[in-house]
């Protein structure tokens, strides 16, 4: 294309913009929200997959011991303590036992929920200790069948509580998960619906306000496609421009909002932090999206509605 006719689409393009202007930005913030939201779901995708790698070689089985050994043994020295313990280890499946005193459960309680008001309903003689034990592999084939083992070996004795298999809580949390992506992806679906008939729209009556300098133009030998590109120019330009909002508001909501209401669950470990690294992965996809949704809606819109 030579410069002139450069410099005719770029001139055509702020010209489509500003004449639109409420439609334009109305189309931007559209098309960012539902941006936005597909952004969080393919972060909640990615933090599922960071999440299974934390917890790969993490999930225990916690016996949790009654109130009387817990309040009498502070460092798992005593019978019924030690019993349990040796039953544990002489389980084929178990690689390893760790005791837990009511004194640590209670500092890692106060670190998991630091600056929440539950935090001030514990005390250390509210908190049971617990024996966890490692499995060789939780997640493989066998995990089951190790866990069940496990189950039988102490469920009955004296001092046991309770049972739990964190396979069980991080299964929960992962359709937590998926539940905040498959609604953030239904969200998204609805703005984009939104979105596509206000770029359509827009598109429509951008060409309609130029119709009769177009019609000049195609009068003096100009091509349909050339007459039409300024007004695809436009939709990719709105589209890109929703695209990067999108990217700018998942950076502000992650200082803003996510890193302090995860504080306390991603100091203890229990979930991984939103990083930087991760919006600047999703940000080019959202681009890309962006961008070819704007541009084949403008398309098939001047293919369909207009013509020029």
């Amino acid at each position: 294309m030579s410069p002139v006719r450069t410099d005719f689409v770029v001139r055509e393009v702020f010209t489509g913009l500003r004449r639109n202007v409420t439609m334009t930005v109305a189309m931007v913030l559209t098309t960012a929200i539902s941006l936005a939201l597909v952004g969080t779901g393919l972060l909640a995708v990615r933090t599922i997959d960071r999440t299974e790698e934390l917890y790969a070689d993490r999930v225990e089985i916690q016996v949790a011991l009654t109130a009387d050994v817990s309040g009498s043994d502070a460092d798992c020295s005593g019978a019924i303590c030690a019993g349990l313990r040796n039953r544990l280890e002489a389980v084929p499946e178990v690689t390893a036992v760790r005791f837990v005193s009511r004194q640590e459960a209670y500092e890692r309680y106060q670190r998991l929920y630091a600056g929440q008001a539950i935090a001030e309903l514990a005390t250390p003689d509210t908190l049971p200790a617990t024996l966890r034990v490692r499995l060789a592999d939780p997640s493989g084939p066998g995990g089951d069948e190790a866990a069940r083992a496990v189950r039988d070996a102490v469920a009955d004795q004296v001092g046991v509580r309770n049972i739990v298999d964190q396979r069980d809580v991080v299964a929960e949390l992962f359709d937590f998960l998926g539940g905040v992506r498959n609604v953030a992806f239904a969200l998204a679906l609805v703005q984009a619906v939104a979105a596509l008939l206000l770029i359509s729209n827009t598109v429509q009556v951008s060409a309609y306000t130029r119709r009769t300098e177009v019609g000049v133009m195609r009068l003096v030998g100009a091509t349909r496609w050339y007459t039409q590109l300024p007004f695809l120019v436009e939709a990719v330009v709105t589209g890109l421009a929703g695209a990067v909002l999108a990217c700018l508001g998942l950076l502000a909501g992650k200082f803003l909002f996510i890193d302090r209401l995860l504080a306390g669950i991603v100091d203890a470990g229990v979930v991984p932090a939103i990083r930087v690294a991760d919006i600047i992965w999703v940000s080019p996809i959202l681009v890309m999206i962006g961008a070819a949704v704007a541009g084949v809606t403008g398309y098939l819109t001047l293919r369909l509605y207009v013509r020029l």
